[in-house]
């Protein structure tokens, strides 16, 4: 295969990357606290001595995007949403994990849990304990709980150092290796859900220009195949 084929291998290959991710965004475009992501693509340049360089793209780089999503109003007494930048942070098997999907749950043993069973922690990283049954559960604007006026706990919301190298897992969960800090802007409003802040008409919007692009690499790589096969043909017949 000579370099142009190459070079449209790579670009295909980073169009099917692309088309995965936004196909994955318009799935969870009604996940509560899901982040939307994008592909960055990058260029190879390789020089040649003698001879033209060779460049060639990859898509190979996630994006998340960390706009708000809207709030969404249901009254839960365990329904909470983050205005601004954090999230909570709940203990899993694999270590603390970051989230902006707030709907929690109180567990048998009294524990603040997500659906999963992930105990959401406090400010100082131990899990949360919600009476059960003992009054009505109220919550501040930084975070701290309640229980007729008397205080449980404040949940700990946190900014991550490094959004950008931050690692996504399980779809709403992040995992941040260069660590958090506390969140001097967010604040916690009690019986709304943040939503999806995917746009799903622009994601169906991007969906069709990148099956359009796919395509259409797709025809000139036929096209180079074909004449390559004719060049071996003629070459073959000369001989």
């Amino acid at each position: 295969m000579e370099s142009t084929g190459y070079t449209t291998l790579t670009r295909q290959l980073g169009l099917q990357r692309e088309m995965q991710v936004v196909a994955n965004n318009i799935a969870n475009s009604s996940t509560t606290g899901f982040r939307a992501e994008g592909v960055i693509f990058s260029e190879y340049v390789k020089a040649l001595e003698g001879a033209p360089s060779l460049s060639m793209g990859q898509g190979n780089v996630n994006r998340t995007s960390f706009e708000q999503g809207g709030l969404t109003q249901t009254n839960g007494t365990f329904d909470f949403a983050i205005e601004g930048d954090g999230y909570f942070v709940v203990q899993t098997p694999m270590g603390e994990r970051l989230t902006r999907a707030g709907v929690f749950i109180p567990s048998a043993e009294g524990q603040l849990v997500t659906p999963d069973g992930f105990p959401v922690l406090d400010a100082g990283r131990v899990p949360l304990f919600v009476p059960a049954g003992e009054g009505t559960l109220a919550v501040s604007s930084d975070g701290t709980l309640s229980m007729n006026g008397a205080p449980l706990g404040q949940m700990a919301i946190v900014q991550p150092i490094e959004p950008l190298k931050m690692v996504r897992e399980d779809g709403v969960m992040f995992r941040a290796d260069e660590g958090d800090e506390p969140s001097e802007t967010a604040r916690v409003i009690q019986g709304f859900v943040e939503s999806s802040n995917v746009n799903p008409l622009l994601e169906v919007s991007r969906m069709i220009e990148v099956q359009r692009a796919y395509e259409m690499g797709q025809s000139f790589l036929k096209t180079e195949d074909e004449r390559i096969r004719a060049a071996v043909k003629t070459l073959t017949v000369s001989n």
